[in-house]
């Protein structure tokens, strides 16, 4: 407890008693008992040959019980084990090395390192570190090769996180970094820890390679990601149908399904070849294992199908596109809970273009505008 706060009253012996009152702070002055405390105590690590000076190998990390005045910051000291000056470590507790490391040479060090704190008198404690010098990367590091569907409306798109990218190395202990080549940084950025990759806002509509690659310190390996960017017309919204599909995520829809059964659904409802399918959306069902995909279908001349002349295609093809997934309804308007009686249902589709969905997978990632929709009855 660092200090107490009193309250003291005094009272005479008149008649009526009359007292009054004063606050008394206690602050309690810390004493610089409490050595720091290596989290874990001792520490294990591993540094590849070849690397070149200056290689981190491991970061102390070191707590202290007492005030902020008798804790950090620390000083740290190399006691034994480093006579050849093979390593470093700077005030942060960064241990680096300071000579290129050999398998051959030398295949272990064990270092007793000492932490000081700042109070009077300081105090310390110490920890062991076993380094151990492994042989240089062998493997190449492999990565799937990804393509990215983003759906926007025109001249809307945010920006953020549109897919992840998937490389692995059989070298054990090999850290991966990722890079994209400068000229590309305008529109695109990749995580070098993780590999996400990151859009930034206003993406024309159209085709976007990205030059990205993998590396594990020794070897580089491209990788091929391909961005598609499709920016919805309004007109589309006006004529879309809804599929839904039954005990399926999105992921696993995008993953395993989406290829295929764009393809099914493709030949099912296109007239002519020069006709164009757009999926707008896909979207869990709120409270149930059901997926809604939107869509529409342009025409060769620019037009839309209606959405009637849609589903009596896809009713009359549905055996066919059950055998790609199951389908649990094709629906054009929504008005489950309404009744409209001799009235009509109308309905509204809304997007939110600022609240996109991504959903990634290894090789496919899609990204999504949210959509509502908005039914009543109407005379």
């Amino acid at each position: 407890i660092s200090g107490y706060s009193l309250v003291i009253q005094a009272r005479d012996s008149g008649t009526p008693p009359l007292s009054s009152s004063v606050t008394v702070n206690v602050d309690i002055s810390d004493v610089n008992d409490n050595s720091p405390v290596f989290t874990p105590a001792n520490y294990t690590a591993v540094i590849q040959e070849n690397k070149p000076v200056g290689t981190s190998i491991l970061q102390l990390v070191v707590t202290d019980k007492d005030s902020f005045h008798n804790g950090p910051p620390f000083t740290f000291t190399i006691l034994t084990g480093n006579e050849e000056e093979e390593f470093t470590l700077d005030p942060h507790g960064v241990l680096r090395s300071a000579v290129i490391f050999k398998h051959m040479v030398a295949t272990e060090y064990v270092l007793c390192v000492q932490a000081k704190d700042s109070g009077k008198p300081q105090q310390v404690s110490h920890t062991y570190i076993q380094v151990r010098v492994i042989e240089e990367s062998i493997h190449k590091p492999t990565a799937i090769p990804l393509e990215i569907f983003i759906v926007t409306m025109e001249d809307d798109f945010p920006g953020g996180v549109i897919g992840k990218i998937h490389a692995t190395d059989q070298d054990v202990y090999d850290v991966l970094t990722y890079t994209l080549k400068s000229e590309q940084k305008s529109l695109f950025k990749v995580n070098s820890h993780d590999g996400k990759i990151i859009a930034l806002g206003g993406l024309d509509n159209g085709k976007y390679v990205l030059n990205v690659s993998v590396s594990d310190g020794r070897f580089q390996v491209p990788i091929d990601v391909v961005v598609h960017v499709e920016q919805l017309l309004q007109e589309m919204l006006q004529n879309t149908v809804t599929i839904r599909f039954e005990n399926v995520s999105p992921e696993d829809f995008v993953g395993l399904h989406m290829h295929g059964f764009r393809r099914t659904l493709r030949n099912a409802v296109l007239s002519q070849k020069q006709d164009s399918l757009h999926i707008i959306s896909i979207q869990p069902v709120a409270g149930s294992n059901q997926l809604d995909m939107l869509f529409a279908v342009q025409m060769h001349s620019g037009g839309f199908y209606k959405p009637a002349y849609l589903i009596q295609k896809l009713t009359n093809a549905r055996r066919h596109l059950e055998n790609v997934i199951r389908i649990s309804a094709i629906l054009e308007k929504n008005c489950s809970g309404l009744d409209c009686q001799e009235q009509h249902c109308e309905q509204s589709l809304s997007i939110d273009s600022h609240s996109l969905m991504t959903y990634s997978t290894a090789r496919i990632s899609f990204v999504c505008p949210r959509f509502y929709r908005n039914v009543r009855c109407m005379c």
